[in-house]
Parts: structure tokens; sequence; C-alpha cells
């Protein structure tokens, strides 16, 4: 297990640093992304970023599955522009509001804390998106412990909107075809939609997203789920709450760690 986890985490940190900037390519042709990009203007971002993600890390792990999950919805919205962290206006509300990233995207206040300490070193200079990107590669290596050189140079986006998650990101019940379509559509490969789905082998997962298959509808017995492994359907059922029309109830908040079974 030690060892699919190592090849899941340098398939995922190679898809990451394809992802940022594939994903920045299309905003910003005139404007390349480079590695050591703040080298002289300045110099210890890298090193602040990281150091504030170790720390937020070791506080709360589950903050680096959250930081990983940020970058990706950031970046496949409207390209890596750090848009998710816009604050939503009286008649303009944001991305960072619509149902998919409030409330189960989280970090900012770790992001935050990174522009805090910039801010003061090197005015004006690092971009939110920039640190987004570096934060999920830290992420990566604390969850990992597998590094990879993150090009930056990214500018900040100034628009938002609430709808466009809905249209861009992959919805959890989709099936394959329409989650090829999805990747197709942002210039991914299927072999990098593997293994942006891999990456949720770390951090938690609402009860939500799968309490049905677990809970059958149509069934009285609660039998297990056909193509789901039996002993693991009961482990699931022995923690997860059976699905609520009640939305005060609670139970469509209840989550899981990942990849219990290993």
């Amino acid at each position: 297990m030690f060892t699919s986890n190592i090849l899941l985490c340098l398939s995922l940190c190679s898809f990451l640093a394809l992802f940022s900037v594939s994903s920045v390519a299309v905003l910003l042709p005139t404007s390349p992304l480079t590695v050591g990009f703040y080298y002289n203007t300045c110099p210890y971002a890298e090193a602040t970023i990281k150091g504030v993600v170790k720390s937020a890390i070791s506080k709360d792990p589950g903050l680096g599955a959250a930081l990983i999950r940020m970058h990706s919805h950031d970046c496949f919205v409207r390209g890596c522009d750090a848009s998710i962290l816009l604050d939503s206006t009286p008649g303009h509300p944001t991305e960072k509001d619509h149902f998919i990233n409030k409330p189960s995207v989280r970090g900012f206040e770790v992001i935050d804390e990174a522009k805090l300490q910039l801010e003061a070193q090197c005015p004006q200079t690092v971009s939110c998106a920039d640190i987004i990107a570096i934060a999920a590669s830290e992420s990566a290596y604390q969850l990992g412990g597998v590094s990879y050189a993150v090009q930056s140079g990214r500018r900040d986006g100034q628009h938002s909107l609430e709808k466009e998650p809905l249209d861009n990101l992959p919805s959890p019940f989709s099936n394959l075809e329409l989650l090829k379509e999805n990747f197709q559509r942002k210039g991914l490969s299927l072999e990098d939609m593997v293994v942006l789905s891999g990456a949720h082998s770390i951090g938690v997962s609402h009860c939500s997203s799968f309490s049905t298959r677990l809970f059958p509808s149509n069934t009285s017995d609660n039998s297990d789920e056909p193509v789901m492994d039996p002993d693991f359907a009961r482990v699931l059922r022995s923690r997860c709450p059976k699905p609520s029309n009640n939305a005060s109830s609670g139970a469509d908040n209840t989550t899981i760690f990942e990849d219990i079974m290993s």
C-alpha cells in the first residue's frame, strides 16, 4: 500500500504541475510561467508559502487535501487565476459561494496568512494565484513526500461568477463519458482524469456523495451495491447516516476519511 500511495502521489504531482501550466497558458499567452519567477523580486516567496502550509497541515492534516482541491476548483473554472478567493458583493455572488465550493472548499485562511506575510516582505509582488499553486505543491509534499517545481508568474483574475463552478467542474454524479468530455474540454487526457480522481484517496468525503448507493430507496433490506465490495459497503453504512430530506438534520454534512480500507 505504501508503494501504491507513492506512485499515486508521483502521478498527482505530475498532474498538478501540468495542470497549473496548461490551464493558465490560455489566459496569459504573453506571460510564460517560469520556475524561480520571484527569485529577484521576492526571493523568499516560496519558502514563506511552504512554511505557512507546513505549519497549517501540522495542526490539521486535512488542510493538505483541501488546498489541493482549492487549486483544482480554481483552475477548472477560469484557469489558475485565484478567482475562487473573490468574495461576493451585493447583487454579485461569486464562485466562492456556490454550493459546490461552500462550505466544502476550505483553507482560505492559509492563503490569507501566506499573503499577509508576503505583503510584509514584498508588497504587491506575489499573486494569490501563485500562492494557491505553490500551496498545493507543498501540500502534496507534506502528505506524500514527493515534490515538483512550480512555475510561477500567474496574475490574479478580477472576475468571478457564482454559476461558473456548475458549468465547469465535473459532477460527482457524472458517468464515465460525461467525465471524459468534461476533462477533454479543459485539454486534459483520460490519464489526467484518472490521476485527479485518485487524488481523492486523501482527505475526507461527504457521505451524501454516495449514501444513495449504500441505502438504495428501492429496496427494503439495504442489500450491498453490486459493484461495491460487500465488506466495504457494510463499513461505510456503519459510519454514514441514511440520506435525509431534512436539510436541518445535519446528516448531509457527515464526512468520512478516504481510503479507510487500507
